[in-house]
C-alpha cells in the first residue's frame, strides 16, 4: 500500500484525495500539521491560493518541516498553486514560499478566474492520449535551471516540470476524470520508494 498525503490547509484538497481513492493500492491522507508527513509516502500540493496557503504554512509551523522532509527525498507534486509554492523564484515577489523547485513562475499568469480556460495536450512521458489540462488563474513557468525537465507547453508557456523527485503543473488534473497525472506522480513515489526501502 501507498499512503499519499494531500496538503489540506486550503484549496482542492478532496479532488485529489477523491483520485487518489480511485487507484488500487493507494490511501489518500490529508496533511495538517508536520506528524502526519511521518506517514506518506508522497505528497501533493493542491490548488487554491497560494499566498493563503503560504501564510497558513508559517501558521500551523509546517513550512520548515516540509522543506526538510522534500530536500530528504519525500516525492511532491504541486498543482497550480501548488507550483508557485515550489518555485525558487517568483515573479513580482521579493520572497518565495519553500523555495524548493528551480524554475521562476508568474502568478496568474492567464488573467482572472474569467480567463480560466480547458484544452487538451500530448504529454508522452504521462500518456499515449491527449490529456485534458484545466486552467483557473493559472501560473507558468517563464524560465527553468539545468536539471528541471519540460514535460508540456501550452502557447509556448511551460505548464508541467520535473526535477529528480518533484512534479509541478500549473494546470488541475484534479478536476478531471482523467488519471493519468495521479498515476504518473505515483510512479514516481514508488520508485522513491524502492529506493529509500
Amino acid at each position: 500500500m501507498v499512503s499519499m498525503g494531500v496538503l489540506a490547509l486550503q484549496g482542492a484538497v478532496r479532488e485529489h484525495l477523491d483520485c487518489l481513492h480511485s487507484l488500487p493500492g493507494i490511501t489518500g491522507v490529508p496533511i495538517k500539521k508536520a506528524a502526519d508527513l511521518d506517514r506518506i509516502d508522497g505528497l501533493i500540493l493542491p490548488g487554491g491560493e497560494s499566498t493563503a496557503i503560504g501564510k497558513l504554512l508559517l501558521e500551523c509551523q509546517l513550512g520548515l518541516p516540509l522543506i526538510e522532509k522534500i530536500q530528504a527525498g519525500l516525492p511532491v507534486w504541486g498543482t497550480c498553486a501548488g507550483m508557485i509554492l515550489l518555485a525558487k523564484n517568483i515573479i513580482g515577489q521579493t520572497h518565495c514560499h519553500l523555495g524548493l523547485m528551480d524554475i521562476i513562475v508568474r502568478r496568474n499568469a492567464y488573467g482572472s478566474q474569467l480567463d480560466s480556460f480547458t484544452t487538451s495536450a500530448c504529454i508522452p512521458e504521462v500518456s499515449s492520449a491527449p490529456i485534458p489540462l484545466v486552467f483557473i488563474r493559472a501560473p507558468y513557468v517563464e524560465q527553468v535551471g539545468p536539471d528541471v525537465k519540460v514535460l508540456a507547453t501550452v502557447a509556448d508557456k511551460f505548464v508541467a516540470v520535473e526535477q529528480a523527485h518533484m512534479l509541478a503543473t500549473a494546470f488541475h488534473p484534479e478536476l478531471t476524470s482523467n488519471l493519468e497525472f495521479h498515476k504518473y506522480f505515483v510512479s514516481k513515489v514508488r520508485k522513491q520508494k524502492l529506493t529509500f526501502s
